[in-house]
């Protein structure tokens, strides 16, 4: 695995790796016990230009490849992927402090989203429409966009990277991706290797490791990108959305999430504190559908409450390559203090900690609280890390009220004995995704990801993906002649 630090600890532009250069170095680091992996010499603002000027030169021949040709490159990716399994797993546990159920989780999820790849290029279909007009014929054909800008984040880097870049190549474009600072191999230039070897034209992939106090908006501001794919925080998701739209460019946004998981009284309680306590507690709960919030039914609370907190208290905190470690380290120590914070503020609010988890380094073990003032800003923003409000609710109406209440819309779950009561209550909530009997935390192939309100704009995964990585051109044939007025 440390070949991987060691080899891919550059720029990849234009089929070349080579450093950047810029005057300062991005640090990479093992985030349970600070050691260096890697040092990557940062992109500049040319670097960025030779990139996106690289994606833009291959992308007309790789779009008149034969689809069947192209799909080859993914099937050759996917099998990489199954071969090196282990070594990639144990790289998303050095650099993001990811545990092996979660690394294993994340692995599942890419080579799902592979497969569906290798189909994707052959997804594209075009449509003869009718017309007033005598002898005309009107083709409509979809096309790829060109080159897409791909703004990967770092909690599930490999992932979130190739959901995006494995469509948009498979569907005729050239990619720029740029990884998470902290992520820059597992969400970066790993990638690029494995469509390397795969046989991927040279160009077509650009990987540029860098960051915003080097090159500004100059990555999303660039003439050559017609789409930008970004993952990541609302607040960063404003600000890129708002400059694509000044300089006509698409953007598709996944952004943050402040999730309900709901615990109706006629819920089976000991699944539905298996399901809460990992749609919270998955990777440290640095998710964007994480359950922020578990709203229980109050005739069922006190027995939920004592399940729940009981089960919080056996995950395992520490070292995230132990195969029985549940909880290992937030990203960075900035993260490790906000999420202390929130813990802090709650309490100064006169919330009630059940479970009052401490803080070593980048260690956060878990904290549920409860009594959390129902004014307090804490319900309204997105908290990522290990840390849990329990509110409890009287009756349906007042859960809807409540998971409604927050800026955000991405996810969510209900707990039921009645699937059908399920499905009334989630067509209720304003979310993109809401899930009946399970957890929050779910992603598919085929099947549209995406939020409401401040949890983003558009959709991937599935048909969605075509609409986000190509568009329509509109040609009409004339065989007879046309009249004009004049």
């Amino acid at each position: 695995m440390s070949s991987y630090f060691s080899d891919l600890a550059q720029q990849y532009i234009d089929g070349e790796w080579r450093p950047g250069s810029g005057s300062w170095d991005v640090i990479d680091f093992n985030p349970y016990d600070d050691e260096k992996l890697a040092s990557i010499t940062v992109a500049t603002v040319d670097e960025v230009d030779q990139a996106y000027r690289a994606a833009e030169r291959a992308q007309k021949a790789w779009a008149d490849t034969n689809p069947y040709a192209r799909r080859s490159v993914f099937e050759r990716v996917l099998r990489l992927v199954e071969d090196r399994e282990q070594e990639i797993a144990d790289l998303i546990i050095a650099e993001l402090g990811g545990t092996r159920v979660k690394a294993g989780f994340e692995l599942h999820l890419a080579k799902e989203f592979l497969r569906e790849s290798v189909h994707l290029a052959l997804r594209p279909e075009g449509r003869i429409l009718p017309s007033p007009g005598e002898g005309k014929e009107n083709r409509v054909y979809r096309v790829p966009v060109g080159v897409v800008g791909v703004i990967s984040p770092f909690n599930f880097p490999f992932l979130l990277s190739l959901k995006s870049v494995a469509p948009a190549l498979a569907l005729g474009n050239g990619v720029v991706l740029k990884p998470h600072q902290n992520t820059p191999i597992a969400g970066g230039t790993l990638i690029a290797r494995l469509f390397e070897e795969a046989g991927l034209p040279a160009g077509l992939l650009n990987v540029v490791v860098t960051d915003i106090a080097e090159i500004g908006d100059a990555f999303i501001e660039h003439p050559v990108p017609k789409v930008i794919s970004f993952t990541g925080s609302d607040q960063v998701g404003r600000h890129v959305a708002t400059v694509c739209a000044a300089n006509f460019k698409r953007s598709v946004l996944e952004l943050g999430g402040n999730s309900a998981l709901v615990v109706l009284d006629d819920a089976d309680l000991d699944y539905a504190v298996d399901a809460a306590v990992f749609s919270r507690f998955v990777h440290q709960g640095q998710v964007c559908m994480a359950a922020n919030r578990v709203l229980v039914d109050r005739s069922v609370a006190d027995e939920f409450t004592e399940k729940f907190v009981a089960k919080v208290r056996t995950l395992k905190v520490g070292d995230p390559s132990d195969p029985e470690t549940v909880i290992g380290p937030v990203i960075n120590s900035a993260q490790a203090n906000a999420v202390s914070g929130v813990v802090e503020q709650a309490l100064a609010e006169g919330a009630t900690a059940l479970v009052h988890g401490g803080t070593t380094n980048n260690l956060v073990e878990p904290s549920v609280l409860t009594s959390v003032p129902a004014d307090s800003p804490l319900l309204q923003q997105e908290v990522f890390g290990p840390v849990v409000f329990l509110v409890p609710f009287d009756g349906e109406e007042e859960a809807v009220r409540i998971v409604n209440d927050t800026p955000y819309g991405l996810s969510g779950a209900v707990h039921t004995g009645n699937i059908e009561r399920g499905v009334s209550f989630a067509k209720r909530v304003d979310t993109g995704m809401f899930h009946v009997n399970d957890g929050t935390v779910h992603d598919e192939p085929i099947v549209p990801f995406g939020g409401e309100k401040h949890s983003g704009v558009g959709r991937l995964n599935g048909e969605t993906t075509l609409e986000a990585f190509t568009t329509v051109k509109w040609i009409s044939v004339q065989h007879g002649r046309s009249g004009f007025p004049f």
